[in-house]
């Protein structure tokens, strides 16, 4: 049910200088979704009135974003003032006239940061007397975050930016996790009253704090229970702690689900992907986008999967695919790639060293061995010898090739498409098919054998070879 007192401000105006990248920090893949969409899913999960996200560097990319992940959330772009504090004061203006309530503040770059850390802590501020309450942690290194600063008594005082703080504010290990809620009326007044008097040059959100506390109102810090929930991403090694600690979450998951991961530590699994129960995964096994994969399917090792469709008792083996579906049943691998639009039906078969695009390979039919399909349709039951090429692209345009039911095609063949081998057919060893070919019929087109008697002690004379040839023929006429 809808929170009708509740507003929530995402903060996704920063640029992200640290992460040293073109791409906006807020939309670094994680776990298959940008940073930001994950934050994005826990304020919807919240069930708020209103939410307002605030953009700025690469506006149009971020706002793409949120438009798509949370498309009730209004955009508000921040101005040339900089600062959290200014972020939440347009914000704020954003909000609908005469609506009144609380108002929580996020950070976008805050991925592990979930509901139900949330719900407690709106919870904690609403039972409590604060007009003002900041969530807070103890992590292992407090380096890069304001520090929260106590009384004597352990009464909650203020924050102080790291580049603000004295020695000895620097020593202490409580941080501001960037999380704050305040009722909207002493919100309104407070950011009123900030400057930019400080180091940065910013209006700081953090100043709030102090400011309702100089006006005699009371604010309240709440410890998160792990400080890991509320780690924030400024870096990529940021990016890759949280990563790691968001991808053992998913996988411990999947694992209390019913899905076997023979080692956690090289298993990745995006967000979006869906596992069935008995599912096993091998060492190496990357599940990424919305890949499904059904009950009895052994993926891996060494196996990435990116949206495909993998079907019931399927086995997936030292493969890269991409958009492919795998029936019920089928065998891939091992060093197998298929490309997008691969289907591969029920009990069928792509091996070792084989290469797929574009490719309908019927039920039961089988590309065992070191051989590209692109570009083709085979029917049910067919085998496709081993080294087998269809030549699919003519320097111009992509061409399509239809084979059968029920076809055997030799080693070594070349299918210079568009070309059709009807039902049934067979191909010889080595045959290049550049006409069609009827269904039950034998094409072969390789010229005779034709051995040259002493050709290599004639034209290779004094090698290897013709000295064991000749040795040979010595032999062979008992001189």
């Amino acid at each position: 049910m809808t929170d009708a007192r509740l507003a929530i401000i995402v903060l996704a105006a920063g640029q992200g200088t640290r992460m040293k990248s073109s791409l906006p920090k807020l939309l670094h893949p994680l776990a298959g979704v940008p940073i930001v969409s994950h934050v994005l899913a826990t304020a919807r999960a919240l069930d708020a009135a209103h939410v307002i996200t605030v953009v700025r560097h690469e506006r149009d990319l971020l706002a793409a974003v949120v438009a798509q992940d949370l498309p009730e959330s209004t955009i508000i772009d921040q101005d040339e003032i900089p600062g959290t504090g200014r972020a939440v004061e347009q914000a704020v203006a954003a909000l609908p006239a005469g609506w009144d309530g609380d108002v929580l503040v996020i950070n976008g770059d805050v991925p592990l940061l979930n509901a139900s850390t949330l719900a407690s802590f709106i919870a904690s501020h609403r039972t409590g007397a604060a007009a003002g309450t900041v969530l807070s942690a103890y992590p292992d290194d407090a380096t890069g975050y304001g520090r929260i600063i106590r009384s004597v008594e352990g009464v909650f005082d203020r924050i102080v930016e790291q580049k603000d703080a004295t020695d000895a504010e620097l020593a202490v290990t409580e941080i501001n996790a960037g999380v704050y809620l305040f009722g909207l009326a002493e919100l309104r007044k407070q950011l009123a009253q900030l400057t930019t008097a400080n180091a940065q040059g910013e209006k700081y959100l953090t100043d709030v704090i102090e400011l309702l506390r100089r006006a005699g109102s009371e604010v309240s810090a709440v410890p998160v229970a792990d400080a890991w929930i509320v780690a924030g991403i400024n870096d990529r090694a940021q990016l890759g702690d949280t990563a790691q600690k968001l991808n053992a979450l998913i996988v411990r998951g999947w694992q209390l689900a019913g899905v076997t991961v023979q080692d956690p530590a090289t298993t990745w699994i995006d967000l979006k992907a869906v596992l069935a129960a008995d599912v096993t995964l091998l060492p190496g096994t990357q599940i990424e986008g919305a890949t499904v994969v059904a009950t009895g399917a052994i993926v891996g090792p060494d196996t990435t999967l990116r949206d495909c469709e993998i079907g019931e008792g399927a086995r997936v083996n030292r493969t890269d695919a991409t958009l492919a579906v795998i029936e019920a049943g089928a065998s891939v691998g091992p060093f197998s790639y298929l490309r997008p639009n691969t289907v591969l039906g029920a009990d069928g078969k792509i091996g070792a060293f084989v290469e797929t695009k574009n490719a309908q390979i019927g039920a039961g039919s089988k590309v065992p061995h070191l051989s590209y399909v692109g570009d083709a349709t085979v029917g049910v039951e067919s085998n496709i010898g081993a080294g087998t090429i269809f030549a699919n692209y003519d320097g111009v345009a992509k061409h399509h090739s239809a084979i059968g039911s029920h076809v055997r095609t030799g080693s070594h063949n070349v299918f210079v498409a568009p070309i059709t081998i009807g039902d049934g057919a067979y191909t010889g060893a080595g045959t290049v098919v550049r006409k069609n070919v009827p269904a039950g019929a034998l094409a072969i087109n390789v010229a005779p054998q034709r051995n040259m008697d002493g050709w290599v002690e004639t034209n290779r004379a004094g090698t290897a070879a013709a000295t064991a040839a000749a040795a040979s023929s010595t032999t062979e006429t008992g001189e």
